[in-house]
């Protein structure tokens, strides 16, 4: 049985370069990350009725590939991380999100009503770990939640992707976030699945609300025109890091135009390589 990362070093230091790079270009972890990222955008459940772009906080954003997704849906984003090297290959992807190096467990550095929701995917479960004797994981914890709690808006939600290692863990990580103000709990899709199976805490701001149904074990239409979806971006998402190819450039050239900055015209020579001999 594998050991899990959290219990090999922290993750500023299990998240090296060789392991960032691996992480982003693995089509696996892909092909999940997109899943586990779109199932949480739909427990968001923002508004359908509003079309205007929402602002949401990642965390635990790691090389972008959530904000990706969060993209493609058409929301603005900012990236919190404690690894320099996911963010770095978040920056060599050129994500359109802001980035910020950052440890969950010191708290979240924004004002008060700043973001319309949050998403974190695989990085929760970090916080249960003392990686320090200065870490108390239930004060790390509590910590993170009240600053979360402090910059969503009074209707947001926030949802956490996480891999609790018991049920002390989830006892440990709910106690802590209703203790920060926050209403909610735990949404297990495919509970009768060993492969299948995820944990969602699914928390809100704006008082006692039904928690979303979790998915079943069986199929549904919905679900899969949802894997519909999950195919598009993670197609989308697996294309990101070719930023040299004349697609991404023609296409970001445009994304420049279109915001007003000073862009030079396409021609036959543009995204062609040079060969380096001068």
């Amino acid at each position: 049985m594998s050991r899990r990362p959290e219990h090999i070093a922290p993750p500023e230091i299990f998240y090296n370069e060789d392991e960032a790079k691996k992480y982003t270009n693995n089509t696996r972890i892909i092909d999940i990350q997109v899943q586990m990222c779109e199932r949480a955008i739909e427990l968001l459940a923002l508004d359908p009725d509003d079309d205007s772009p929402q602002l949401i906080l990642d965390i635990g954003c790691g090389s972008g590939l959530s904000g990706s997704v969060l993209e493609d849906q058409g929301h603005f984003w900012i990236g919190v991380d404690i690894s320099n090297h996911m963010l770095d290959v978040a920056l060599d992807r050129e994500v359109e999100g802001d980035l910020l190096l950052g440890d969950m467990g010191q708290g979240m550095p924004f004002k008060a009503g700043t973001f319309d929701g949050a998403v974190s995917i695989s990085a929760l479960q970090w916080l249960c770990n003392a990686d320090k004797k200065s870490h108390v994981p239930p004060k790390r914890l509590y910590q993170f939640f009240s600053t979360l709690f402090s910059c969503l808006t009074r209707n947001a939600r926030a949802v956490f992707q996480f891999y609790p290692e018991n049920a002390d863990q989830i006892e440990l990580v709910t106690s802590q976030a209703m203790k920060a103000g926050f209403y909610g709990g735990i949404v297990v899709d495919y509970p009768n699945s060993t492969k299948a199976k995820k944990y969602f805490l699914v928390l809100m701001t704006g008082g006692v609300a039904k928690l979303p149904v979790a998915l079943g074990t069986e199929e549904s239409t919905a679900q899969i025109g949802y894997s519909r979806k999950q195919a598009e971006y993670a197609k989308k998402a697996r294309g990101k890091p070719l930023k040299k190819s004349r697609e991404w450039i023609l296409a970001k050239k445009e994304r420049r135009r279109e915001h007003g900055e000073e862009t030079r015209r396409d021609s036959r020579f543009t995204a062609r390589k040079r060969s380096g001999r001068f």
